[in-house]
């Protein structure tokens, strides 16, 4: 049997990344019954730094001299680059060629290497075991590892804590490490609650591999087609699918339209930006609330808020009508 993250695990993964990774807070959206954990306010702009400092923290100082390697759609990369900056320790990061400049940007910052892959998982894998065989680095993967799912666990610890009276907690999906780290954490406190995940219409793989019961791929041109580029891996992992089998009680989907919509209404009712990837659980209860749990105290994660300003720009000004929830 696969092992899963524990309440330990998680515990121990909240006390490496004190000081480091922020205890975001529970906040309300103006005229609505759910709060927002407010991920986009971590210093990388997502919850990625939990599970990276976790990680890379954990290594041992022969590790540590070896230096790191993660691939990555944006979020881990800049985490992986952070977290390696305040530890002084080497790192590299693949990342698909389409990768939004803002999140480039910030990798650079952080000082890490970039190596840039065509636009699917299979490349980012293919590039990055290729230079561990060749450097010997130690690989931080984005989600199907289990001190990566602890980090993203304290996510839910903080909510159990903030909120114990949550009975649904909505979490966006893309491989699966934050909604399997969440799911382990919430269950273990209040075994009653709720968890739904959330993806994009276009990328949809995590439903429907819940759904068959076993881990199903779709075609990287089909995952490319959503704004949400935080949300395009095409197939989620091994380890992660193995927690949400266990804990997650269902996965729903958004539309292209009720992205941009929950991106618009989170700057401009609950001044918070957000990414289109980080804003889909937040359109799941703004939008789809009929396909949710009925719940009195719901909780949906914002997780990333690392937006191109031109982007933020054209969605905020955009004047499409809303459709009905």
């Amino acid at each position: 049997m696969t092992d899963l993250v524990s309440a330990a695990d998680i515990a121990a993964a909240a006390d490496r990344i004190a000081g480091v990774a922020v205890r975001t807070p529970l906040l309300s959206f103006p005229g609505q019954r759910f709060l927002i954990k407010a991920e986009s306010l971590q210093p990388t702009g997502s919850f990625k730094i939990r599970g990276a400092y976790a990680a890379i923290s954990a290594l041992d100082e022969q590790a540590r001299r070896r230096g790191v390697i993660a691939h990555s759609s944006g979020n881990h990369a800049g985490a992986v680059a952070y977290a390696a900056a305040r530890l002084e320790v080497p790192a590299v990061v693949v990342i698909p060629a389409n990768a939004p400049p803002v999140k480039l940007a910030a990798v650079r910052a952080s000082g890490a290497e970039i190596v840039t892959v065509a636009p699917s998982l299979s490349a980012r894998v293919a590039a990055t075991e290729e230079l561990i065989a060749r450097h010997g680095y130690t690989l931080i993967p984005p989600f199907d590892h289990l001190g990566v799912i602890a980090g993203q666990g304290t996510v839910g610890l903080e909510i159990a804590a903030q909120c114990p009276a949550a009975d649904l907690v909505v979490v966006p999906v893309s491989g699966g490490g934050l909604i399997a780290g969440i799911a382990a954490a919430i269950k273990a406190e209040r075994p009653e609650t709720r968890i739904v995940g959330v993806e994009p219409e276009l990328a949809a793989d995590a439903r429907e591999s819940l759904r068959a019961g076993h881990r199903i791929a779709w075609d990287p041109q089909q995952t490319q087609r959503t704004i949400a580029d935080a949300l395009r891996i095409e197939q989620v992992g091994e380890l992660t699918f193995e927690h949400i089998r266990r804990y997650v009680d269902e996965i729903v989907t958004v539309t292209e339209e009720e992205i941009r919509i929950a991106v618009r209404r989170l700057a401009c009712e609950a001044r918070l930006v957000s990414e289109p990837g980080g804003a889909v659980a937040v359109a799941a209860c703004l939008l789809r609330e009929r396909e949710l749990p009925a719940a009195s105290a719901p909780v949906a994660v914002l997780s990333g808020g690392n937006i191109e300003p031109a982007l933020l720009a054209a969605i905020v000004g955009d004047a499409v009508a809303e459709p009905a929830a």
